[in-house]
């Protein structure tokens, strides 16, 4: 069955084939679509971050790429809706908002780390801020950290910050599997070059990462597939493959705050945050939905086997396909900018 639908995709024009990439997806995806939920907000079109709320049970937090300013969105996972945007003051004017994550201390960090034009500009920045106690459209202060890598300028959309130590993680986003695991120094320190060192290989696309809420595992994303290492002694081990859904442009993950699930989000308008089990969790009976009170956040580089970290050989062909129709331009917006 895969096989014919492959082929029918390759002959689709870009719309149909795109159609036919989403309404394949519920009957590809493992289980659980009925726990996510979609952004309804049509200001959100490009949502390439999310993390769970720490003062906010059932509540996620994302951002758009770019092109939107320097905000936050906070959005039930019950009913998709946005309940605030924050407007972060004390910053500049964002360029490529990539991820969120959220820290021990319960700081909201941002990464405004994408570069789209191949790893040329000459720094980028994180932005941290308190998550707020009431979610109302309102205006926060944010401290902002400039960062540079020791090995030079890169594009990457993947921050994390560990919850138990707070060290803050980079992971750049490599399509020839040269990617690399980025730690910051001892302490951020705001008005001063902050500069992240490699201390680990990513062979993964990566586009998102969390941390598991007990710090001991780490996922990373791509668009077709995830890898999870066992982290120890402050550095990613034992990649293995983890399973994600199909989605028009995959983003983001997060963790729930139980540990049990994992949440996938992707770019586009209306857009669909998809739970999946996460790997060596037991299911738990809501599948880690927002109405359990879920929600989202190398040394091994693992991934070698050429198959995008994760997802399904079938589901990954079926990509391909798509890609071919719709054109790398179109999803990946790599020559936009």
């Amino acid at each position: 069955m895969r096989r014919s639908l492959l082929a029918t995709a390759g002959l689709l024009a870009p719309a149909g084939a795109a159609a036919l990439l989403l309404a394949l997806a519920p009957a590809a995806l493992a289980d659980g679509t009925a726990d996510g939920f979609t952004i309804e907000d049509p200001r959100i079109t490009e949502s390439s971050g999310l993390v769970a709320s720490k003062k906010h049970p059932g509540v996620y937090w994302t951002h758009n790429d770019s092109d939107d300013g320097s905000y936050l969105y906070a959005v039930d996972g019950r009913s998709g809706k946005t309940l605030a945007r924050l407007t972060l003051a004390g910053v500049g004017q964002a360029r490529d908002v990539e991820a969120v994550s959220i820290g021990p201390d319960g700081d909201l960090y941002v990464g405004d780390i994408g570069d789209n034009l191949g790893g040329t500009w000459d720094h980028v920045w994180i932005y941290r801020l308190p998550e707020p106690d009431k979610l109302t459209d309102r205006t926060v202060k944010a401290t902002q950290y400039d960062v540079t890598y020791a090995d030079g300028a890169r594009d990457a959309e993947a921050l994390m910050v560990h919850p138990k130590t707070g060290k803050v993680y980079i992971a750049d986003k490599k399509d020839d599997g040269t990617g690399g695991l980025y730690e910051a120094p001892a302490e951020l320190k705001p008005g001063r070059n902050n500069v992240f060192k490699r201390i680990a290989d990513i062979d993964l696309w990566a586009t998102d990462g969390a941390f598991s809420p007990d710090g001991q595992v780490l996922v990373l994303r791509s668009y077709f597939g995830a890898r999870s290492y066992t982290w120890k002694d402050g550095r990613p081990q034992d990649g293995e493959r983890v399973d994600v859904p199909i989605q028009r442009q995959g983003e983001s993950v997060a963790y729930s705050p139980d540990g049990t699930t994992l949440m996938f989000g992707s770019e586009g308008q209306g857009s669909d945050v998809v739970p999946e089990a996460a790997p060596g969790a037991p299911e738990s009976p809501g599948k880690g939905g927002p109405g359990g009170g879920s929600g989202g956040s190398g040394g091994n580089s693992g991934g070698g086997d050429g198959d995008d970290g994760g997802l399904p050989t079938g589901a990954l062909a079926l990509g391909a396909a798509v890609l071919a129709a719709l054109g790398l331009k179109g999803l990946f917006k790599r020559e936009e900018r």
